[in-house]
């Protein structure tokens, strides 16, 4: 039993000063130690074993400035309302109201793409990001399709998620089940070169199930050197992860 009034599990999460802590078990981990996990907007608090799950914790009490300073530097939840310009895999995008069922509405020669919705607050806001969704299913399966037949592989079905734990997922395929990957639909809302990288990424993963060299060859292939995108989401991730939150 630990101080805390039970045993601590890999994977349990406490709550230090109205922040979320999630202990996690790293065999290789040589200390104890705290780190913000920008995308989900929560602690990471490491230690080398179970048995040293309290030491984690009780290091999150002490750092519980820390963690509060961590966290403020987060983008703040960014509600989604009409006025406000967005962009669209790169291209800007203007919210309007409307009385009409929601729409996108591509850019003209005068005047950016608009995305049309009706209701107020949160009905806007699900109008809006149901049109975003659909932007990127679309777009998505283009882009899918475009490389895997590149790769010389078969087409695989394409679904969109809401997860903060990836971008993106690929599902290889089985006797009498198709390949299937799936991507966030927030990554619409990032450069279309960052997208095309995650859909290159997972699409590199229909030919091999792991992140070894014929994996980035692959990926590098597609779309050159990978690692501007990569940085691109480690840096903006969690403000794609605070719309509409």
């Amino acid at each position: 039993m630990s101080l805390f009034g039970r045993s601590l599990a890999d994977g349990d999460r406490l709550e230090v000063a109205g922040a979320t802590v999630r202990l996690k078990v790293h065999r290789r981990a040589r200390r104890i130690s705290l780190r913000l996990d920008r995308t989900r907007r929560e602690i990471i608090a490491t230690a080398p074993s179970q048995r040293r799950l309290p030491e984690a914790a009780a290091f999150a009490h002490d750092r519980a400035s820390w963690i509060v300073e961590r966290l403020a530097e987060l983008p703040q939840s960014q509600a989604v309302a009409p006025g406000m310009t967005i962009t669209l895999f790169g291209e800007p995008c203007r919210l309007e109201a409307s009385d009409r069922p929601a729409r996108l509405h591509p850019a003209a020669e005068d005047a950016p793409a608009r995305i049309t919705a009706r209701g107020e607050g949160e009905v806007f806001a699900a109008a809006v990001i149901r049109v975003i969704r659909r932007e990127a299913l679309r777009v998505f399966a283009e882009r899918t399709a475009f490389h895997s037949e590149r790769l010389g592989a078969k087409l695989p079905s394409v679904t969109i998620m809401d997860a903060r734990a990836r971008w993106g997922s690929c599902r290889p395929g089985l006797p009498g089940k198709p390949a299937a990957i799936r991507y966030s639909w927030r990554l619409a809302l990032a450069p279309f070169e960052v997208a095309d990288y995650v859909a290159a990424h997972e699409c590199a993963h229909l030919l091999e199930l792991n992140h070894g060299p014929r994996f980035w060859a692959h990926v590098h292939a597609l779309v050159g050197d990978e690692r501007p995108h990569r940085a691109w989401l480690r840096a903006e991730g969690a403000r794609l992860h605070a719309f509409g939150r």
